[in-house]
């Protein structure tokens, strides 16, 4: 197994080559098996991951239906860390359990073999009258918080889940080496939260917990989880507007797509329908709704035709709903309104072009969807703070 220290050096390698992190939440071994194929960094094995195998939701890991800490522990010795070897695995940890001498416990955990801890079920996720009668009775976020500070000076991996400053704050000071701002239950699919905070908002909690990470511990690796971050387009989305170094997810490498595939793969059977169902105009001619959420759909859309002219008007209508009302929606979810989010990913991508390809600026404008090169500075300008030019320069 990995040491403490050669782990996190092998993390800020990739950061330094402008690589992002991904970690994944593993419910089975065979999740864990093919996401180390895919490329991720590290695996968690939480307690909602195991719930979410037996078709329940994540929710199930914050109630009584089990003792969290025996069930991710068995989970992981017998089926994650045989199966991985010394690939690193975190320890989802409950660390307000009574019934545990922590230091004890968590010397246990790192003789197991698993490289570090990760603070979930976290009280974190609770409000309310309930959080409050919690917290008189001695179950409190800091109880979560000496438990890093316990794991830190045994030498394993924290990866502290925080959902305001003042958590970031003390968990910071308890040593962790790894922020994620946790945004709440991961929306979208079938299980999936109803509720989640818009991308705009999820994004400015984002930055201003790393804001003060970069002023406490510039040197922490700052991730993020869950709420409406849950496709690639919209980690994409995160990326480029906030200095987070990697993506943590559950929900999204095995709930959402088993609903989707195993579904769509028992529809075929069924129908013995031979259309290819995984081509983006066929999912829009049979309907989005078999397939997506309204919102989800357009940013997919975005992604692959952000290049050509995009009508919302005719997005509107393959989804079979008024423009006002997906208007209206997408602004709710997103939590800016199409045409600014259109412009955001562009402008983005624009960015990178210019950085990364030797094309000129009126190239890379008719790329990106502009046919007017001076518009198109006029709006880089606006969202980037410098000219095309500039970046141009700079490269």
């Amino acid at each position: 197994m990995l040491s403490r220290e050669a782990f996190l050096e092998k993390l800020k390698k990739e950061i330094e080559a402008e690589n992002h992190l991904l970690a994944v939440a593993s419910r089975t071994g065979l999740t864990a098996k093919y996401a180390i194929q895919g490329g991720a960094d590290f695996l968690l094995a939480l307690n909602s991951g195991i719930f979410r195998g037996m078709g329940r939701g994540s929710l199930g890991g914050l109630l009584p239906y089990a003792n969290s800490n025996d069930m991710v522990y068995e989970f992981g010795v017998r089926e994650l860390i045989p199966l991985v070897g010394d690939f690193p695995v975190i320890f989802g940890l409950n660390a307000t359990d009574p019934t545990r001498d922590m230091t004890a416990y968590l010397d246990k955990i790192k003789r197991s073999g698993f490289i570090g801890i990760n603070n979930y079920p976290t009280i974190g996720l609770i409000d309310g009258k309930f959080r409050e009668a919690l917290e008189e009775s001695g179950s409190a976020f800091e109880y979560e918080v000496e438990a890093f500070r316990i794991a830190h000076e045994q030498g394993m991996v924290t990866v502290a889940f925080v959902f305001d400053e003042d958590q970031a704050e003390a968990m910071l000071d308890a040593g962790t080496d790894i922020l994620c701002v946790h945004l709440g239950l991961t929306q979208g699919g079938m299980l999936g939260a109803a509720k989640a905070l818009s991308l705009v908002a999820s994004k400015d909690r984002v930055e201003a917990i790393y804001a003060l990470c970069d002023r406490r511990r510039p040197e922490v690796i700052k991730m993020l989880y869950g709420g409406p971050v849950k496709t690639p387009v919209d980690v994409q989305y995160m990326y480029q507007n906030t200095t987070a170094h990697g993506y943590i997810g559950g929900s999204a490498f095995d709930r959402i797509p088993t609903e989707k595939s195993l579904m769509n793969i028992t529809k075929a059977f069924k129908t013995t329908d031979d259309i290819d169902e995984s081509d983006l105009m066929s999912k829009m001619l049979n309907g989005i709704t078999k397939y997506y959420d309204y919102t989800g759909f357009i940013k997919e859309y975005v992604k692959e035709n952000y290049m050509n002219e995009i009508s919302f008007l005719d997005l509107a209508k393959v989804c079979h709903v008024s423009r006002s009302h997906l208007s209206a929606l997408f602004k709710k979810e997103v939590g800016c309104s199409f045409p600014e989010y259109l412009v955001n990913f562009r402008i983005h991508k624009a960015a990178k072009l210019l950085k990364e390809e030797n094309l000129r600026v009126s190239e890379v404008a008719e790329l990106v969807g502009y046919q007017d090169v001076a518009h198109f500075s006029k709006m880089f300008k606006k969202y980037m703070g410098v000219s095309p030019k500039t970046v141009k320069h700079k490269t």
